[in-house]
């Protein structure tokens, strides 16, 4: 019961509060878009490059880690798809490469960087930070890279799988999180020391990260209904908030110490809701939109009583 009054509640209290603030319409029309673009270009990225600037390339790689974690989400990334397959035969339908891999990406991409960087820092504390984003990099990887991937060859047929290849690759490493991290990663692996003015920048502009990532997807959640794409969207929700956690569970034992900050911190990482990004790449394609936004809004909803339970589990306090 702690752990829901003292770290799920006030996550999911902000959460809340960015929600009532969009309905309430208090901040505007292109609030959402403007504090999205914040949080995705400055709070988050300065908050990864800061930490992983001043911590040592060796505390941060762990390989053992990126493959158990990394199992789990190609699991449910492969899961994801065969749902979406499963249900068009039933339906006696096609139900394409495309459509198939956005389910995939809901099923399978957690909502790592809004909620996952502010949960496990409430719950685990900054020596959280270095294994939540290796998860943000295996997740971006597998979801961005292989997604994006696999819905350009059916959307754009005829490009090649090498271009395609390279282009969804292209896509993650302009991104501003994973490239925050792998900037900060070389800058610690170089040797070189921040200016204290600068580290008091990164400190007071990355502070800002976790409290405007969750009020953001409330933000996000404010102007969004479901309408349709029920069915599919409980199955990517059922995938993503209980076999990935279970999978996770049953996995990461054989790679990294369960009791571990690295290990718990992981576990949480793998019981997040789906990602706004899947919403957003499929308006992008425009292919199952509304199946993503369910898959959103419905995965959000419930992973309130799922992120709860589990800390309840790991005796988060």
């Amino acid at each position: 019961m702690q752990a829901i009054l003292n770290v799920a509640l006030p996550i999911f209290g902000i959460i809340l509060t960015g929600y009532l603030a969009g309905r309430w319409r208090i901040l505007g029309g292109e609030s959402t878009a403007a504090l999205n673009a914040f949080v995705s270009y400055f709070a988050l990225p300065v908050l990864f490059f800061g930490t992983l600037a001043r911590t040592p390339v060796a505390a941060v790689l762990d390989p053992a880690l990126i493959l158990g974690f990394g199992l789990a989400v190609v699991a449910t990334f492969v899961l994801g798809m065969a749902s979406t397959w499963l249900m068009a035969q039933v339906a006696d339908a096609r139900g394409g490469l495309a459509a198939m891999s956005l389910q995939g990406i809901a099923a399978s991409w957690g909502n790592v960087g809004y909620m996952g960087v502010p949960l496990c820092l409430a719950a685990f504390g900054e020596a959280s930070l270095p294994p939540a984003m290796l998860t943000v990099i295996v997740t971006a990887v597998v979801s961005m890279v292989f997604g994006v991937m696999l819905i350009e060859l059916e959307v754009a047929a005829g490009h090649g799988p090498v271009r395609t290849f390279f282009r969804a690759a292209f896509n993650v490493a302009r991104n501003p999180l994973p490239l925050s991290i792998a900037l900060g990663m070389v800058v610690s692996a170089i040797g070189i020391a921040l200016p204290t003015p600068v580290e008091k920048w990164l400190d007071l502009l990355g502070a800002a990260a976790a409290p405007c990532a969750l009020f953001a997807i409330g933000l996000f959640l404010s102007d969004k209904s479901i309408r349709s794409g029920l069915a599919e969207a409980g199955l990517a929700t059922l995938i993503k908030l209980v076999l990935q956690p279970l999978l996770a569970w049953l996995v990461l034992p054989f790679f990294v110490d369960p009791a571990s900050v690295a290990g718990r911190t992981a576990l949480v990482m793998a019981a997040l809701p789906t990602a706004a990004n899947a919403f957003v790449l499929a308006r992008q394609f425009d292919i199952s939109v509304e199946q993503n936004t369910a898959s959103v809004l419905l995965s959000t909803g419930f992973s309130v009583v799922t992120v709860s339970a589990l800390l309840v589990v790991l005796r988060v306090s």
